[in-house]
């Protein structure tokens, strides 16, 4: 049982997942930390006065027997709030993404031309083509 275990982890993407997994997590309190710690008091400096998340458009209110109201409206204070909320979470992923990911070599683009016999495109100092076997000139 033990062994079929371990042949489970090794031979199966569970090992890898599991990991992907535990830092995925440490990945989201360092975020976390860094938008509630260091963005939000800075940008709660900018944004106006009042609980502007709880902004919103009733459209009905309705009291029952106990007098407690039901109110039917949208939202649309915790939206905004929700979108500026991923849009800050979303830039710090990018940076700290820009920073630990090794950046990608720039692929030098060699120049090319066209055969004219099959179209093919072939580089501009070649004198025959790679794929017809015609002389280009």
């Amino acid at each position: 049982m033990i062994g079929d275990f371990k042949k489970f982890l090794l031979k199966t993407n569970a090992l890898a997942l599991a990991i992907g997994v535990i830092i995925g997590a440490s990945t989201g309190k360092v975020v976390s930390a860094v938008v509630d710690d260091l963005l939000m008091p800075p940008i709660s400096m900018i944004m106006p006065a009042g609980d502007w998340r709880e902004a919103q458009v009733v459209l009905s209110k309705a009291t029952d027997a106990n007098g407690k109201t039901t109110v039917s409206a949208i939202k649309y204070g915790h939206f905004v709030g929700s979108v500026v909320d991923f849009l800050i979470i979303a830039a710090v992923v990018f940076g700290i993404t820009k920073m630990i990911l090794p950046k990608e070599p720039e692929v030098a683009i060699e120049p090319t031309k066209q055969c004219g016999e099959c179209l093919e495109l072939i580089p501009l100092a070649a004198k025959k083509c790679r794929a017809c076997c015609s002389l280009v000139a």
